[in-house]
C-alpha cells in the first residue's frame, strides 16, 4: 500500500462521507449510502485484501458515526466489513469482467442489496428495528440501490479518466 493510494482512498471516502451528510434521512432514520459507492469503487481501483479491508473499516465506522439510524454504528461497521470482503471476492472471481462499467453497475446493485440485508439483519439482532424488516427493505433499500447505480454511472467514469491521465497504479490503469 503506497501513498498515493492511500490519498485517492481516503479521498473517496471523504467525498462519500460528504454524500453521506448531505442527503437526507427517510424511513425511520435510514437513508441511502453514498459511501458504499465509494467503497464500492475503491474495491475495484484497488482488488487486494488489505485495500478492501481498510476501505470497509473505515467506510463502516464513518457511517456508523454518522448515520441517523437509531444504534446504527455496530451495524454498520458489521454490514460494511462482511460487504466489502464479499465483494472483493465477487470483484476478483469476476476480474475480466469488471472493467465494464455496465458489469460495474450490476456488481454495485448487488452489492447495494447485500448490504442493506446485512445491516438490517444485524440491527434487527442487535436492538431491533423501527419498522418491520421488509417495509424498511423496500423504502430504503431498493431505492438505494437506484441511487447507487446512478452515481456509480456518473463517478466511476470520471475517476478512470482521471487515473488514467496520472500516474495512479490501479486495477483500472495500464500497468
Amino acid at each position: 500500500m503506497n501513498t498515493k493510494n492511500l490519498v485517492l482512498m481516503a479521498l473517496l471516502i471523504g467525498v462519500g462521507t460528504v454524500l453521506y451528510l448531505v442527503i437526507p434521512g427517510y424511513g425511520n432514520g435510514m437513508k441511502p449510502d453514498f459511501m458504499l459507492t465509494m467503497m464500492f469503487i475503491g474495491i475495484f481501483l484497488f482488488p487486494t485484501f488489505k485495500e478492501a479491508f481498510l476501505l470497509s473499516m473505515l467506510t463502516g465506522l464513518l457511517s456508523g458515526l454518522f448515520t441517523t439510524f437509531p444504534g446504527g454504528l455496530v451495524p454498520n461497521i458489521i454490514d460494511k466489513a462482511i460487504t466489502g470482503l464479499l465483494f472483493l471476492v465477487v470483484v476478483l472471481a469476476l476480474n475480466h469482467l469488471t472493467k465494464h462499467v455496465i458489469m460495474g453497475v450490476v456488481l454495485v446493485g448487488l452489492g447495494t442489496l447485500l448490504s442493506g440485508a446485512i445491516f438490517l439483519t444485524s440491527a434487527l439482532l442487535l436492538g431491533g428495528l423501527p419498522d418491520a424488516f421488509n417495509v424498511l427493505y423496500s423504502i430504503v433499500v431498493l431505492p438505494a440501490v437506484a441511487m447507487n447505480a446512478v452515481a456509480f454511472i456518473i463517478i466511476y467514469p470520471i475517476i478512470t479518466n482521471i487515473l488514467k491521465r496520472s500516474k495512479f497504479k490501479t486495477a483500472v490503469t495500464p500497468a
